[in-house]
Protein backbone atom coordinates (compact mmCIF):
# COMPACT_ATOMS: atom_id res chain seq x y z
CA UNK A 1 0.00 0.00 0.00
CA UNK A 2 1.35 3.34 -1.14
CA UNK A 3 1.39 6.53 1.22
CA UNK A 4 -1.03 7.96 -0.57
CA UNK A 5 -3.63 5.35 0.23
CA UNK A 6 -3.06 5.15 3.64
CA UNK A 7 -6.16 6.29 5.82
CA UNK A 8 -5.07 9.56 8.15
CA UNK A 9 -6.01 8.70 11.83
CA UNK A 10 -9.71 10.75 12.79
CA UNK A 11 -9.64 13.24 15.25
CA UNK A 12 -12.14 13.36 17.96
CA UNK A 13 -13.17 17.49 18.26
CA UNK A 14 -14.49 17.95 21.74
CA UNK A 15 -16.40 20.99 22.82
CA UNK A 16 -19.64 22.71 24.88
CA UNK A 17 -23.27 23.03 23.32
CA UNK A 18 -24.63 24.76 21.42
CA UNK A 19 -23.56 22.86 18.88
CA UNK A 20 -26.36 24.32 16.16
CA UNK A 21 -25.71 27.63 14.71
CA UNK A 22 -28.04 30.51 14.75
CA UNK A 23 -27.87 33.95 14.31
CA UNK A 24 -27.24 35.01 17.72
CA UNK A 25 -23.87 34.35 19.66
CA UNK A 26 -23.01 33.71 23.39
CA UNK A 27 -21.41 37.01 23.65
CA UNK A 28 -24.72 38.58 22.19
CA UNK A 29 -26.62 36.74 24.61
CA UNK A 30 -24.68 37.34 27.72
CA UNK A 31 -24.13 41.07 27.08
CA UNK A 32 -28.30 41.56 27.08
CA UNK A 33 -28.28 39.48 29.62
CA UNK A 34 -25.94 42.08 31.71
CA UNK A 35 -28.19 44.79 30.17
CA UNK A 36 -31.28 43.33 31.48
CA UNK A 37 -29.69 42.99 34.81
CA UNK A 38 -29.01 46.75 35.08
CA UNK A 39 -32.75 48.06 36.54
CA UNK A 40 -31.64 46.43 39.64
CA UNK A 41 -28.70 47.53 39.79
CA UNK A 42 -30.03 51.14 39.10
CA UNK A 43 -32.85 50.74 42.06
CA UNK A 44 -30.40 49.13 44.58
CA UNK A 45 -27.77 52.18 44.16
CA UNK A 46 -31.46 54.38 44.72
CA UNK A 47 -31.96 52.76 47.90
CA UNK A 48 -28.48 51.96 49.52
CA UNK A 49 -26.24 54.28 48.06
CA UNK A 50 -22.80 54.23 46.25
CA UNK A 51 -21.69 51.14 48.27
CA UNK A 52 -23.42 48.84 46.00
CA UNK A 53 -21.76 49.93 43.10
CA UNK A 54 -18.26 49.33 44.76
CA UNK A 55 -19.24 45.75 46.26
CA UNK A 56 -20.37 45.05 41.83
CA UNK A 57 -17.49 46.35 40.97
CA UNK A 58 -15.92 44.12 43.36
CA UNK A 59 -17.42 40.73 42.61
CA UNK A 60 -17.05 41.67 38.83
CA UNK A 61 -13.42 42.31 39.00
CA UNK A 62 -12.85 39.00 41.45
CA UNK A 63 -14.54 37.31 38.31
CA UNK A 64 -12.75 38.94 35.23
CA UNK A 65 -9.43 38.53 36.91
CA UNK A 66 -9.84 34.95 37.87
CA UNK A 67 -11.18 34.33 34.12
CA UNK A 68 -8.42 35.66 32.14
CA UNK A 69 -5.72 33.67 34.72
CA UNK A 70 -7.57 30.86 34.04
CA UNK A 71 -7.63 31.50 29.99
CA UNK A 72 -3.71 31.92 30.43
CA UNK A 73 -2.93 28.80 32.28
CA UNK A 74 -4.71 26.73 30.00
CA UNK A 75 -3.23 28.68 27.26
CA UNK A 76 -6.70 29.26 25.95
CA UNK A 77 -8.18 32.06 23.58
CA UNK A 78 -9.06 34.79 25.98
CA UNK A 79 -13.26 34.02 26.77
CA UNK A 80 -13.52 37.75 28.63
CA UNK A 81 -15.33 39.41 25.75
CA UNK A 82 -18.00 37.13 25.79
CA UNK A 83 -19.44 38.76 29.56
CA UNK A 84 -19.85 35.64 31.00
CA UNK A 85 -17.60 36.57 33.91
CA UNK A 86 -19.35 39.68 34.12
CA UNK A 87 -22.31 38.62 33.84
CA UNK A 88 -21.74 36.17 36.99
CA UNK A 89 -20.03 39.27 39.09
CA UNK A 90 -23.34 40.65 38.57
CA UNK A 91 -25.28 38.13 39.79
CA UNK A 92 -22.94 37.15 42.80
CA UNK A 93 -23.19 40.81 43.93
CA UNK A 94 -26.90 40.73 43.63
CA UNK A 95 -26.75 38.14 46.25
CA UNK A 96 -25.03 40.26 48.67
CA UNK A 97 -25.87 42.49 51.59
CA UNK A 98 -25.00 46.19 50.42
CA UNK A 99 -22.86 46.61 53.76
CA UNK A 100 -20.73 44.00 52.86
CA UNK A 101 -17.03 44.77 53.09
CA UNK A 102 -15.42 45.93 49.63
CA UNK A 103 -12.74 43.03 49.31
CA UNK A 104 -14.63 40.42 49.75
CA UNK A 105 -16.79 39.99 47.03
CA UNK A 106 -13.11 40.15 45.20
CA UNK A 107 -12.24 37.29 46.59
CA UNK A 108 -15.79 35.54 46.08
CA UNK A 109 -16.03 35.97 42.53
CA UNK A 110 -12.33 34.73 42.16
CA UNK A 111 -13.22 31.64 44.24
CA UNK A 112 -16.40 31.20 42.32
CA UNK A 113 -14.96 30.86 38.80
CA UNK A 114 -12.03 29.08 39.46
CA UNK A 115 -13.87 26.29 41.28
CA UNK A 116 -17.37 26.03 39.51
CA UNK A 117 -16.29 27.36 35.87
CA UNK A 118 -12.23 27.09 36.05
CA UNK A 119 -11.29 24.07 36.47
CA UNK A 120 -14.34 22.42 34.73
CA UNK A 121 -13.08 23.77 31.28
CA UNK A 122 -14.73 27.22 30.89
CA UNK A 123 -17.88 28.06 29.78
CA UNK A 124 -20.23 25.59 28.67
CA UNK A 125 -19.00 22.81 31.03
CA UNK A 126 -19.78 24.11 34.57
CA UNK A 127 -22.42 21.68 36.39
CA UNK A 128 -23.15 24.24 39.03
CA UNK A 129 -24.52 27.88 38.37
CA UNK A 130 -21.46 29.83 39.56
CA UNK A 131 -23.00 32.76 41.17
CA UNK A 132 -24.85 30.93 43.51
CA UNK A 133 -21.55 28.43 44.07
CA UNK A 134 -19.70 32.17 45.44
CA UNK A 135 -22.56 33.02 47.71
CA UNK A 136 -22.26 29.46 49.09
CA UNK A 137 -18.84 29.92 49.56
CA UNK A 138 -18.91 33.25 50.87
CA UNK A 139 -22.00 31.86 53.51
CA UNK A 140 -19.24 29.78 54.41
CA UNK A 141 -15.90 31.40 54.59
CA UNK A 142 -17.77 34.69 55.83
CA UNK A 143 -21.11 33.60 57.57
CA UNK A 144 -21.02 36.65 60.29
CA UNK A 145 -21.16 39.93 57.73
CA UNK A 146 -23.37 37.65 55.28
CA UNK A 147 -26.05 37.74 57.67
CA UNK A 148 -25.93 40.57 59.72
CA UNK A 149 -24.62 43.64 57.27
CA UNK A 150 -28.28 44.55 55.86
CA UNK A 151 -28.64 48.52 55.59
CA UNK A 152 -31.98 50.23 55.99
CA UNK A 153 -33.15 51.53 52.64
CA UNK A 154 -33.61 55.17 51.55
CA UNK A 155 -37.30 54.60 52.05
CA UNK A 156 -39.56 52.08 53.42
CA UNK A 157 -40.90 51.34 56.68
CA UNK A 158 -38.45 48.34 57.65
CA UNK A 159 -35.37 49.05 59.76
CA UNK A 160 -32.74 46.29 59.26
CA UNK A 161 -29.47 48.34 59.90
CA UNK A 162 -27.66 45.26 60.99
CA UNK A 163 -30.12 43.14 61.56
CA UNK A 164 -31.52 40.20 60.43
CA UNK A 165 -34.14 40.47 56.96
CA UNK A 166 -37.45 40.19 57.31
CA UNK A 167 -37.45 36.52 56.47
CA UNK A 168 -35.20 36.05 59.30
CA UNK A 169 -37.02 37.98 61.41
CA UNK A 170 -40.35 35.87 60.73
CA UNK A 171 -38.02 32.78 61.09
CA UNK A 172 -36.59 33.20 64.73
CA UNK A 173 -39.80 35.16 66.05
CA UNK A 174 -42.74 33.69 64.40
CA UNK A 175 -46.23 35.50 64.46
CA UNK A 176 -44.64 37.88 67.31
CA UNK A 177 -42.51 38.92 65.04
CA UNK A 178 -44.50 39.78 61.80
CA UNK A 179 -46.75 41.32 64.31
CA UNK A 180 -44.22 43.84 65.18
CA UNK A 181 -43.14 44.52 61.50
CA UNK A 182 -46.55 45.19 60.57
CA UNK A 183 -47.21 47.12 63.46
CA UNK A 184 -44.30 49.71 62.28
CA UNK A 185 -45.71 50.04 58.82
CA UNK A 186 -47.72 53.55 58.26
CA UNK A 187 -51.08 53.91 58.40
CA UNK A 188 -52.74 53.11 55.12
CA UNK A 189 -49.55 51.31 54.22
CA UNK A 190 -49.43 47.73 52.60
CA UNK A 191 -46.28 46.05 53.74
CA UNK A 192 -46.67 43.81 50.68
CA UNK A 193 -46.77 46.56 48.31
CA UNK A 194 -43.24 47.60 49.70
CA UNK A 195 -41.59 44.47 49.24
CA UNK A 196 -43.25 44.39 45.53
CA UNK A 197 -41.72 48.34 44.72
CA UNK A 198 -38.30 47.25 46.82
CA UNK A 199 -38.98 49.44 50.03
CA UNK A 200 -37.49 47.30 52.31
CA UNK A 201 -33.79 45.98 53.60
CA UNK A 202 -32.57 42.99 51.47
CA UNK A 203 -29.33 41.57 49.29
CA UNK A 204 -28.47 44.24 46.47
CA UNK A 205 -30.26 42.79 43.63
CA UNK A 206 -33.43 40.97 44.83
CA UNK A 207 -34.64 44.07 46.74
CA UNK A 208 -36.96 45.06 44.07
CA UNK A 209 -39.38 42.58 42.29
CA UNK A 210 -40.74 45.05 39.84
CA UNK A 211 -37.18 46.25 38.55
CA UNK A 212 -36.23 42.31 38.44
CA UNK A 213 -39.62 41.76 36.08
CA UNK A 214 -38.89 44.72 33.33
CA UNK A 215 -35.30 43.00 33.20
CA UNK A 216 -36.92 39.56 32.87
CA UNK A 217 -39.71 41.39 30.24
CA UNK A 218 -36.77 42.30 28.12
CA UNK A 219 -35.20 38.52 28.09
CA UNK A 220 -38.44 37.34 27.00
CA UNK A 221 -38.86 40.05 24.24
CA UNK A 222 -35.47 39.09 23.29
CA UNK A 223 -36.47 35.33 23.31
CA UNK A 224 -33.26 34.77 25.97
CA UNK A 225 -35.79 32.96 28.50
CA UNK A 226 -38.55 31.14 28.27
CA UNK A 227 -41.30 31.20 31.28
CA UNK A 228 -41.42 27.27 31.94
CA UNK A 229 -39.00 27.32 34.73
CA UNK A 230 -39.75 30.39 36.30
CA UNK A 231 -43.50 30.30 36.36
CA UNK A 232 -42.68 26.39 37.90
CA UNK A 233 -40.18 27.57 40.31
CA UNK A 234 -43.12 30.30 41.35
CA UNK A 235 -45.51 27.67 41.82
CA UNK A 236 -43.80 25.27 43.56
CA UNK A 237 -42.56 28.29 46.27
CA UNK A 238 -46.37 29.50 46.33
CA UNK A 239 -47.76 25.40 47.31
CA UNK A 240 -45.27 26.14 50.75
CA UNK A 241 -45.90 29.65 50.93
CA UNK A 242 -50.03 28.60 53.03
CA UNK A 243 -46.71 27.04 55.70
CA UNK A 244 -45.15 30.57 56.54
CA UNK A 245 -46.77 32.74 58.78
CA UNK A 246 -46.93 35.22 56.41
CA UNK A 247 -47.63 34.24 52.83
CA UNK A 248 -47.00 37.62 51.24
CA UNK A 249 -43.95 38.16 52.23
CA UNK A 250 -42.91 34.43 51.43
CA UNK A 251 -43.69 35.20 47.95
CA UNK A 252 -42.06 38.72 47.53
CA UNK A 253 -39.27 38.29 50.39
CA UNK A 254 -35.82 36.91 49.55
CA UNK A 255 -34.25 35.68 46.49
CA UNK A 256 -37.23 34.07 44.65
CA UNK A 257 -37.50 36.32 41.70
CA UNK A 258 -33.84 36.93 40.70
CA UNK A 259 -33.30 33.05 41.14
CA UNK A 260 -36.45 32.32 39.17
CA UNK A 261 -36.00 34.51 35.87
CA UNK A 262 -31.72 35.15 36.06
CA UNK A 263 -29.78 32.08 37.93
CA UNK A 264 -32.60 28.94 37.40
CA UNK A 265 -32.83 29.89 33.41
CA UNK A 266 -28.93 29.49 33.00
CA UNK A 267 -28.53 27.50 29.88
CA UNK A 268 -25.78 25.82 31.07
CA UNK A 269 -27.27 23.87 33.94
CA UNK A 270 -30.85 23.92 33.36
CA UNK A 271 -32.27 21.56 31.39
CA UNK A 272 -32.68 21.95 27.09
CA UNK A 273 -36.55 20.68 26.90
CA UNK A 274 -39.79 21.77 28.57
CA UNK A 275 -41.09 18.93 30.37
CA UNK A 276 -37.75 18.89 32.28
CA UNK A 277 -37.50 22.57 32.93
CA UNK A 278 -41.22 22.63 33.99
CA UNK A 279 -40.13 19.63 37.03
CA UNK A 280 -36.63 21.59 37.47
CA UNK A 281 -38.39 24.09 38.13
CA UNK A 282 -41.08 22.44 40.64
CA UNK A 283 -38.08 20.99 42.33
CA UNK A 284 -36.61 24.41 43.16
CA UNK A 285 -39.66 25.91 44.37
CA UNK A 286 -40.61 22.72 46.48
CA UNK A 287 -36.93 22.85 47.78
CA UNK A 288 -36.76 26.36 48.30
CA UNK A 289 -40.10 25.72 50.62
CA UNK A 290 -39.04 22.61 52.35
CA UNK A 291 -34.96 24.62 53.65
CA UNK A 292 -37.81 27.77 54.41
CA UNK A 293 -40.09 26.44 56.86
CA UNK A 294 -38.49 23.43 58.28
CA UNK A 295 -34.94 24.24 57.77
CA UNK A 296 -32.66 26.18 59.92
CA UNK A 297 -32.13 29.21 57.15
CA UNK A 298 -34.74 31.52 56.00
CA UNK A 299 -33.96 31.59 52.55
CA UNK A 300 -33.14 28.16 50.38
CA UNK A 301 -33.66 29.69 46.71
CA UNK A 302 -29.72 29.39 46.22
CA UNK A 303 -29.49 25.90 47.78
CA UNK A 304 -32.82 24.71 45.63
CA UNK A 305 -31.14 25.53 42.53
CA UNK A 306 -27.71 24.03 43.20
CA UNK A 307 -29.50 20.83 44.12
CA UNK A 308 -31.45 20.79 41.14
CA UNK A 309 -28.53 21.53 38.68
CA UNK A 310 -27.23 18.28 40.06
CA UNK A 311 -30.50 16.71 38.38
CA UNK A 312 -30.24 18.48 35.16
CA UNK A 313 -28.08 15.65 33.10
CA UNK A 314 -30.90 12.82 34.40
CA UNK A 315 -33.36 15.25 32.96
CA UNK A 316 -32.05 16.06 29.91
CA UNK A 317 -31.87 12.09 29.35
CA UNK A 318 -34.93 11.43 30.78
CA UNK A 319 -36.39 13.91 28.07
CA UNK A 320 -34.69 13.77 25.11
CA UNK A 321 -35.52 15.88 21.73
CA UNK A 322 -37.19 13.98 19.26
CA UNK A 323 -35.26 13.99 16.19
CA UNK A 324 -35.72 12.49 12.31
CA UNK A 325 -33.71 10.64 10.50
CA UNK A 326 -33.50 11.34 6.64
CA UNK A 327 -36.12 8.31 6.47
CA UNK A 328 -38.66 10.54 8.73
CA UNK A 329 -38.61 7.86 11.16
CA UNK A 330 -37.70 8.97 15.20
CA UNK A 331 -33.69 8.60 15.65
Amino acid sequence: MSEAEVTPTPTLHLSSGPHIASGRTTAQIMWMVNLALLPALLWAWAVFGWVVLAITLSSILGCVVAEYAVCRIAKNVSTLPDGSAVCSGLLLAYTLPPGIPIWMPFIGGMLALIFTKGIFGGLGYNIFNVALVGRAMMMATFPVEMTTRWLTPAFGNVDAVSAATVLAQIKLGGQEALAKILAAVPDGGQLWFDFFLGMRAGSIGEVSVVMILLGAAFLLWKGIIKLYIPLSILVGVALMAPFSPAPEIYMLGGGIWLGAFFMATDYVTSPTMPRGQIIFGLGIGLLTGIIRNWGGYPEGICYAIMLMNILTPALNDWFRPKRLTADGAPS
